[in-house]
């Protein structure tokens, strides 16, 4: 897992700030996950960031736990948790939490030793430096047939410009790492971790790759 937390911590208030580049797609993503997701069902997101996108998802579920290793990231998402919940609009099964995918806190703690009904990731994976353990990580925090939900950014096609681009800013903390992945990539490295891909979609085109895939 990588573990650049200061970098994101550093940059939380500037994400929080932003505006989301392709709302249409954002919202294909969040009605897709959706329909996939249940109201008894207990979920986790890795890398929620300042907690958007769990704040809405969280009402279609029971349980939610929302974790970023960025404390900065968290603390957002818990001043805008306290915000919904002083106007009555939070729902009462959303957590957020400082932690990564490997940290034993992540573990379902309302009495489901058999793990998470679905894992979400979204703009997460191609963060990550060891993706293999991730995904193996993930496999084992869900139940028999849960669900890993993910949007990744493949940015192969055009590694030959982004690579320099990233490797220059990263010298001066401008940028995290970031794995050059293609749709074909991520795909096979789902499957090879023993999941079955059910649902793909590219939300937006042509570098976001969503993924919906069962554990077997």
């Amino acid at each position: 897992m990588t573990t650049h937390a200061a970098f994101w911590t550093k940059t939380a208030r500037k994400y929080a700030a932003s505006k989301v580049r392709d709302q249409a797609a954002y919202e294909k993503t969040l009605s897709r996950t959706i329909e996939h997701l249940g109201p008894q069902d207990s979920v986790l997101e890795l890398g929620c960031g300042t907690g958007s996108t769990a704040l809405l998802l969280a009402r279609h579920v029971r349980s939610y736990l929302a974790t970023d290793f960025a404390s900065g990231m968290i603390a957002i998402a818990d001043d805008k948790l306290a915000a919904e919940r002083e106007s009555g609009t939070s729902h009462e099964g959303l957590r957020f939490l400082v932690a990564d995918a490997f940290d034993e806190r992540v573990r379902p703690a309302d009495g489901q030793d058999s793990g998470y009904d679905a894992v979400l990731a979204f703009n997460f994976f191609h963060l990550v430096e060891n993706p293999d353990d991730l995904l193996a990580r993930v496999r084992d925090l869900l139940k028999p047939g849960g669900l890993y939900i993910s949007k990744t950014v493949c940015l192969k096609r055009k590694a030959w410009l982004f690579s320099p681009l990233i490797a220059v800013m990263r010298l001066f903390g401008k940028a995290p790492y970031v794995n050059m992945l293609s749709f074909q990539e991520v795909e096979r490295m789902i499957r090879q971790a023993g999941f079955e891909i059910i649902e793909t979609g590219t939300y937006p085109e042509p570098y976001s790759r969503f993924v919906v895939a069962r554990k077997v």
